[in-house]
């Protein structure tokens, strides 16, 4: 199993490898040292291309120097940083403690920055060509990866610069809220509520209705009876419920797929989707700032100076 690979035995199995190696080195530089020359003409014996013969001269005293200090040095390393198994080293140095140190250098540097920034509401911020300025650097190096350079999203990713949100009301507060602590939505499979196959596709041709999207009128009017079982959630109207996460389904906002198929399949199967939390990744002020930025980009026209 996996998890014998992280238990003692294993880090003393690395660690006496460890220092087995260098002393086989060592080991095998002395031999090679103490090796007299042969008699004769102090060959080996061994010929190539019937005139190539191999010496047997001593190894050169400064590669030999060279591969004792290339050992030592490692001797010292092994002492000062981890390498020996779970050994930490003397200096208890680690990536994860050098990172979180470069990190909290860069918050110190940049926190005059953000000071004159965190009393200041979103619209504010959004004048602030500046603070739109680091806010569009936050936003590429932690959300672009999911919701793209120019924050329209793709399937599964919501786009940000609309005005469609599935938990809350789109406020500055709500979207700092949602990334300091992250959000999961769940649509559990309703199949079984529904109905027959044929019932589930004549309630995802009532849905297409719904939004006005092209769809089966008869098959939408036979679906419209079994979308009861979605109105718990989605409410009678489809309009959906902010409280919930569950979105509106009138409008021609498809997060997940458009059409008969990929309604058919979101309720057969349900669907889980999860925004992490950046609160470790990004301070309060640098949330601020990003939260501004983001909810710049969904006003129908935005306010940041030009």
């Amino acid at each position: 199993m996996i998890s014998d690979f992280v238990n003692s035995g294993w880090s003393l199995y690395v660690a006496g490898l460890t220092v087995v190696s260098m002393i086989g080195c060592l080991v095998l530089l002395a031999i090679a040292s103490k090796r007299k020359v042969m008699a004769n003409d102090n060959t080996t014996g061994h010929v190539w291309d019937e005139d190539l013969r191999e010496m047997n001269n001593p190894l050169p005293r400064w590669w030999v120097w060279l591969f004792i200090i290339t050992v030592a040095f490692s001797a010292v390393y092994l002492v000062l940083y981890p390498g020996l198994g779970s050994f930490g080293g003397t200096l208890k140095w680690s990536s994860v403690g050098q990172y979180d140190a470069e990190v909290d250098k860069a918050r110190a540097a940049m926190a005059p920055l953000y000071a004159k920034y965190t009393a200041q509401p979103a619209d504010a911020l959004a004048k602030d060509p500046q603070a739109m300025a680091i806010g569009e650097r936050l936003f590429a190096n932690n959300c672009a990866t999911c919701h793209g350079a120019d924050a329209r999203g793709s399937k599964g990713f919501p786009n940000l610069t609309d005005r469609d949100w599935l938990g809350g009301d789109g406020s500055p507060a709500y979207i700092e809220k949602t990334i300091k602590e992250g959000r999961q939505g769940v649509m559990p499979p309703m199949a079984a509520a529904v109905g027959s196959a044929d019932d589930v596709r004549n309630v995802a041709n009532y849905v297409l209705s719904l939004a006005g999207s092209p769809n089966n009128a008869v098959a939408a009017q036979l679906g419209k009876a079994k979308f009861a079982a979605c109105a718990a959630c989605h409410g009678a109207d489809g309009k959906g419920n902010p409280a919930l996460g569950a979105p509106n389904l009138t409008d021609k906002v498809w997060l997940h797929g458009w059409g008969e198929d990929a309604i058919v399949s979101i309720i057969g199967s349900g669907k889980t989707n999860t925004m992490p939390a950046q609160a470790s990744r990004l301070s309060d002020e640098q949330i601020h700032v990003l939260g501004a930025y983001v909810w710049n980009l969904s006003q129908s026209a935005t306010v940041a100076a030009k």
